[in-house]
């Protein structure tokens, strides 16, 4: 587990900071992207996952890559912890308060956080 050094993204307005990812993952054209609100689960690890997939391990690095940049650039603000970009079948990005998991397909549907976190409420968000 890592250490948190950084708790800027606490003061962060949530709105924001979402609003900001998930451009990034449009500006790349990732798919199936849907938000899962954790905030009325007792036991989650964040506020929000947010989750998207790429068709390949070069999109899936692409669209991380614009997150990180996006959000850099409008909001001055790194993630606290990346896991991952080596391989690019998952790669996650710990903002603190919004945890975004970019998917390799298949990697998506082994895992199911969608069904693991089933309790949250899910915003879906067409693509571009």
């Amino acid at each position: 587990m890592t250490t948190r050094t950084s708790r800027r993204a606490i003061k962060l307005p949530l709105e924001l900071l979402n609003h900001a990812i998930v451009e990034g993952i449009r500006d790349k054209k990732g798919k199936n992207i849907i938000q899962l609100d954790l905030r009325k689960l007792g036991d989650a690890p964040a506020d929000f996952f947010i989750i998207c997939e790429g068709d390949s391990n070069t999109h899936v690095k692409a669209i991380s890559d614009s997150i990180y940049k996006k959000v850099k650039d409008e909001l001055q603000q790194a993630p606290t912890h990346t896991e991952g970009s080596n391989n690019a079948k998952w790669v996650l990005m710990d903002y603190f308060n919004t945890v975004v998991h970019v998917f390799y397909p298949e990697t998506r549907l082994f895992y199911e956080l969608e069904n693991l976190w089933s309790d949250a409420e899910v915003t879906e968000f067409g693509e571009v």
